[in-house]
Formats: C-alpha cells, structure tokens, sequence
C-alpha cells in the first residue's frame, strides 16, 4: 500500500487487502503523520505505550521507552515514544507486518475524542481525517498496482500458454512430417504403406483441430460382412467430409475413383476429399466437376501436403480454399504448391 514491499512478500507475490495490502513499510508521511497523531489520542505516555502495546508491537521494540517511562518520565515526551517506537517497527521486515497494519487501523478508525485532553481533541480529529485521507489514496494506487499487476500476469500466463501450444504443435507436426517422408522408403511394403498414409494424415488433421474420425467399416448387422470401409471423416466449416486416401504409383483413375463418389452420393449432406500420391486423370477431374452440381467434391495431391508441411503453413486454410475453388469456380482440383 504505501511504498516498497519487504523483498519475501515481492517474491511470493501475496496480496492482501486491508489497511496495508502488502508487508510495505510506512513512508515518511504516514510515519509523521502517526508520530504526530497518536500522543494526541493517548492521554499520558504510558497511555502511548499501552497504545503501541495494543497494536501487537514487540516488546524489545518498547522495552526501552518503556523502562525510561518507569524510571525517569521527565526525560521523555510522548512524541519522542511514538518515533522512537514507531521507527523501530518501520524497520521489521515479516515480524513487523501485523503491528504495522494494527497501528495503522487503530489510529484511522479511532472516534472516542472524548477520551483525548480537551484541547487536543480538535487537532487530533483534523490529524485522524488527514491519516485517513493518505491511508485511502495510498490504498486506492495499491489496489490499481495490483489490478495492473494481476492483469500483466494474467496477458503473461496466457502468452506462455500459447507460446507452450504452439511449441507443442510444432513438435507434433515434425513428427508427423518425419512420419510421412518415411513412407517414401516402403516402396517393398505398399499395403503397410497404406494404412501408415491413413494414420499420419488422421493425425495431421487432429493436430490442426480438425474433428476427425478415423478408418471406420460399415457392416450389415445381420452377416457382419464389410459393406464399405472409410479411410477418415473430417468435419470442414460444419459440413462432415468423407475422406480417401491412396498411395498409388499411376494416376489415379475412374477405377479408384468411383468407389468414393459413390459413398459419397449414398450420403445426405455429405461432402467429399481424395488424397492420393499420385496425380489425377483428365477423367476423373472431369467426373468430379459433374459432381459438383450436387456435391461438394475435391482431390488433393500428397505432394500438396508435403509442400505444406515444409512451408509450416496452416491445413485448415489450406483445406478452405481448396473447398472453395470447388464450390465457387467449380474447379475440383485447385493445386496449392506455394
């Protein structure tokens, strides 16, 4: 609240709220002030000592004014108590904490003027109410520090969070581009290969935020003979894509083609993506142009996503724009190489 916090309580970061809303020292105007304010509101010195007693302060910090109020009282004022006392308890880091916030609230709150001499009772109103006044600025620039301190934490945290996701997404897609480049040297394993290509680009989808799910196979319920099976389901700006995928060495063709289209169109509100290492027919991108009256449909290239993955660029915009060269320009087979 006043000044500079005691450097434990800056380190731990704890915040309190009262009168003192951190283990701060009194600056030189809260000291005066209370220097100058609470002999007015104690009648005798020992009366200060009782006082400053009250507050929690220790009693090494008193035993000296205490014992010169015992045996030579002449010697010393009440003022000279408050300061030497006050000054001591200014001095404590933790211990001093609790009697310093004490003595703060006794003095802001105290009413009973009563009890003051007669002719000190308007002057030490006048003092409690300037205490008060410093008390509640001071108290008002911590709470806007700490405001301002919290939130600066809070933009931190978040910054390092995002930062620490982002990190761990770069890390996911390295691997998975490790991943893919290893495909390259199965050329004896084409079967293997295949599965491998499903579950590296299911997983490049789920890294990107993509809902997906992965090779699934529809069987008749009577015989659980396999009807069709699906390489992956991706969910595209709220419309679900059926996905296929194929690591083929020639061109892809109606052959491979029509399978897909025809789960495709046996599906209400479904939408469509082929992926395959190798390029495409002229009739099969003629195909899926025709289908683009009632589908939405495109092909995409292996190479495509390879390029992508070196470039660090974003899938979902990737996919977006491919969707929309096939919906807007009728084009199936927008190729995105830069």
């Amino acid at each position: 609240m006043f000044s500079k916090p005691d450097l434990k309580t800056a380190r731990s970061g704890q915040r309190e709220i009262s009168y003192m809303a951190e283990q701060f020292h009194y600056p030189p105007e809260v000291l005066n002030l209370l220097v100058d304010t609470i002999p007015l509101l104690c009648r005798s010195k020992k009366d200060v000592v009782l006082f400053l007693q009250g507050a929690g302060v220790a009693q090494e910090d008193l035993a000296e004014v205490s014992r010169t109020v015992r045996t030579n009282a002449a010697s010393i004022n009440k003022y000279e108590i408050a300061r030497t006392v006050l000054t001591k308890v200014n001095a404590r880091g933790d211990s001093g904490l609790r009697p310093r916030r004490e003595i703060i609230k006794r003095a802001v709150e105290f009413e009973e003027f009563s009890t003051c001499w007669p002719n000190d009772q308007l002057k030490a109103k006048g003092l409690v109410a300037s205490l008060r006044g410093v008390v509640n600025v001071k108290d008002s620039f911590t709470r806007m520090k700490q405001e301002r301190d919290t939130e600066r934490e809070q933009t931190l945290a978040r910054a390092r969070a995002e930062q620490s996701v982002a990190a761990e997404k770069r890390a996911k897609i390295e691997d998975i581009s490790s991943r893919l480049a290893a495909l390259f040297n199965m050329g004896n394993q084409p079967q293997a290969r295949g599965k491998l290509l499903e579950a590296v680009l299911n997983d490049l989808f789920k890294v990107y935020g993509i809902h997906v799910r992965e090779d699934f196979r529809r069987k008749d319920p009577d015989s659980a003979v396999v009807l069709e099976q699906i390489d992956g389901v991706i969910e595209l700006e709220g419309t679900v894509h059926l996905v296929e995928m194929k690591w083929l060495k020639d061109p892809v063709g109606v052959a491979e083609f029509a399978p897909h289209l025809v789960r495709l169109f046996s599906r209400a509100n479904a939408s469509g993506i082929f992926i395959s290492t190798s390029e495409y027919t002229e009739s099969v991108i003629k195909e899926c142009a025709n289908a683009l009256n009632q589908k939405t449909m495109f092909l995409c290239s292996l190479r495509e996503i390879v390029m992508l993955l070196q470039r660090q660029d974003d899938l979902l915009s990737f996919l977006k724009k491919k969707s929309h060269a096939a919906i807007i320009e009728k084009n199936p087979y927008l190729q995105i190489l830069a």
